[in-house]
């Protein structure tokens, strides 16, 4: 009885130390790098104050590659878009995307931190 335990305590082992050996496959949606600001703020957007106790905010842009990317997810484009020719601006809820020639794509998004509720993190 002893024996057979052994055996299978082996085979056991056996497995687990060849399928740690094995290569994970990637996952299907990875987590990449972000290049972005942020700022932490209380009152409104487009007048911003220091965070206080009671109103703290996030403002979070996304530049970049990671920003074309999520352009690219959200079409379509707007009807009206803010800045020069060729301008493009696409909006899902809360988050905000634009193209401009001169700067590239860029991402808004924005969360109340003290309720998590998802909030404008941009403006024309």
């Amino acid at each position: 009885m002893k024996k057979c335990l052994f055996v299978v305590a082996a085979i056991v082992s056996m497995s687990l130390t060849r399928a740690a050996d094995q290569p994970r496959p990637e996952r299907p949606a990875p987590y990449k790098a972000v290049i972005g600001r942020y700022a932490i703020y209380s009152g409104d957007l487009d007048e911003q104050q220091a965070p206080t106790r009671s109103d703290r905010k996030l403002s979070l842009i996304i530049d970049g590659q990671p920003a074309k990317d999520i352009f690219d997810s959200m079409s379509p484009d707007d009807k009206t878009t803010c800045g020069g020719e060729g301008a493009r601006s696409r909006t899902k809820g809360n988050t905000w995307c634009s193209y401009q020639p001169k700067r590239g794509y860029q991402c808004y998004l924005g969360l109340d931190l003290r309720t998590g509720k998802s909030i404008a993190g941009g403006m024309c």
